[in-house]
């Protein structure tokens, strides 16, 4: 099943964008009615951080939310088996200065997950050498394609979450920038409760951590999906100053805050499929039921 769905992915990727992006929506729509669970925790989520939006209004952005998610999955074809020179056009790059203002500084690229996520960090490998942390996939096909795709171009640096940060940050003090997605609940270890739209979240600390032991300045960078078929932009944004403190649970708010500001701004692309709140302070009930 992963091969036949594997090959179906591949023959996409040959179809031009104006046709492949309403054909990933189009499955959007299928989906959102049978992906039951999914979508029960899609609106969950949207309820936990919009309870001042209708139930309607929530409908309507997970809806939206189902079709850039199928049109970002379809699409990753073209990461995997296009040319450097059609995902370079695929993926527009804005606010570059705002790296390269801290050209020669250990740099963290905090890369929160909006469905773009894998176009943002696929066009910078296209250009540019950094390191990532890597999950192995379950599936071993899956798997090598996901790794092939992620190495194909300027191979990046990559280790496995199992490897712990001190690699990652020694290969960031050789001037590797930090690829990193730090904002999804991998559970209680090395993670403090922060609110994410007022709700206390489980979140990890290791940007404050690893930016203190590289003494690596933060550069935001988010991508975005744009409509119709003009492919996505990756955004990078000013490094912050007077990051990290001597309170990391503070650091770890204003990331957070941060990603609600973007999220604000795009709200169906945000990666609400996940169980964001999964894990709980003692004592308090799951949500998703």
């Amino acid at each position: 099943m992963t091969r036949l769905g594997l090959l179906v992915v591949w023959l996409l990727h040959l179809l031009p964008l104006a046709l492949l992006a309403p054909l990933g929506r189009g499955v959007g729509l299928l989906l959102y009615p049978l992906a039951r669970e999914r979508r029960h925790v899609t609106l969950t989520n949207l309820r936990l951080c919009f309870p001042q939006w209708s139930e309607a209004e929530r409908k309507h952005v997970a809806r939206r939310h189902f079709q850039a998610v199928a049109r970002a999955f379809l699409e990753h074809g073209i990461l995997w088996w296009s040319s450097r020179e059609r995902i370079q056009t695929l993926v527009r790059v804005e606010g570059l200065e705002h790296w390269q203002a801290v050209a020669g500084k250990p740099v963290i690229w905090l890369a929160p997950h909006f469905v773009g996520l894998d176009m943002g960090g696929t066009r910078i490998i296209s250009e540019w050498k950094g390191v990532s942390v890597y999950s192995r996939q379950k599936n071993p096909v899956f798997d090598r394609v996901l790794l092939r795709g992620r190495t194909r171009f300027v191979t990046p640096v990559l280790f496995s979450r199992q490897d712990g940060i001190r690699p990652v940050v020694k290969a960031m003090r050789t001037g590797l920038p930090l690829y990193y997605l730090p904002d999804m609940d991998f559970g209680p270890r090395d993670a403090v409760f922060v609110p994410f739209f007022d709700v206390p979240a489980a979140t990890i600390t290791g940007l404050a951590r690893m930016a203190r032991l590289a003494r690596a300045v933060v550069v935001p960078a988010v991508t975005r999906q744009l409509p119709g078929a003009r492919g996505y932009v990756l955004q990078f944004y000013p490094a912050w100053e007077n990051y990290p403190t001597d309170d990391v649970q503070a650091d770890t708010r204003r990331m957070n805050a941060f990603i609600e500001d973007r999220v604000r701004e795009t709200p169906e692309q945000y990666y609400w499929l996940h169980k964001r709140f999964k894990t709980r302070p003692p004592g308090e009930a799951s949500p998703y039921g």
